[in-house]
């Protein structure tokens, strides 16, 4: 995994509430157990009229030029809900998008950002009304995330954010599970070696 420090990109607005998992890739995409491949089918049923690929539904936000190469997203409340698919992360990393903001998210769904290191920045709700704002009247705008400081700017204002320290440095480091593993591996063998027969799966 790559660390990721600090991230300037441009901010897509997706304002609407309790997008699930489904809306983000549906089900029939789901084949492949590869994490690449997939960002042709993000919000496959938004993009496209009647689920056409010929037929692009130029109204939906991340069909219109300015947004084409976003690589924020911010959103409403609970984005990610319904099943727990880990191919809706994979969707979102490979069209590009590097971190997601919103007033709140899925549990399965964070775990499973986390998991892939897509950063996910949970702001006030009055902050995110406020970003909606400036983004409708900017079009195309850039955003930064400064991790280190966890800051969002935007229009030199800087919002600050809270996240799990622990995921934080893991992203800062570009850890993923099997890296803390192996990081901790000589434990994990002092401990095997020390523990108890009876303890011991044959």
């Amino acid at each position: 995994m790559k660390p990721f420090t600090n991230h300037t990109g441009i901010i897509a607005p997706l304002d609407i509430s309790n997008i699930d998992t489904d809306a983000i890739i549906p089900k029939q995409f789901l084949q492949k157990v590869s994490k690449t491949g997939f960002k042709k089918y993000l919000f496959y049923n938004w993009k496209f009229i009647n689920g056409d690929i010929k037929k692009i539904n130029h109204t939906f936000i991340l069909n219109h030029p300015n947004y084409k190469k976003s690589s924020i997203l911010i959103t409403r409340h609970n984005f990610g809900c319904g099943s727990s698919r880990e191919h809706a992360v994979w969707a979102l990393l490979d069209y590009g998008f590097k971190a997601i903001i919103a007033p709140s998210f899925a549990d399965i769904f964070y775990s499973n950002s986390f998991n892939n290191h897509l950063l996910l920045i949970t702001l006030s709700e009055n902050y995110i009304n406020n970003i909606f704002y400036i983004i409708y009247n900017k079009p195309g705008i850039q955003a930064t995330i400064n991790l280190q400081n966890n800051q969002f700017i935007l229009c030199n204002k800087i919002y600050s954010f809270k996240i799990n320290n622990f995921h934080r440095l893991c992203l800062l480091k570009g850890l993923d599970n099997i890296d803390l593993t192996m990081k901790y591996e000589k434990y994990i063998l002092q401990y095997e070696k020390n523990i108890p027969n009876f303890l011991k799966y044959n």
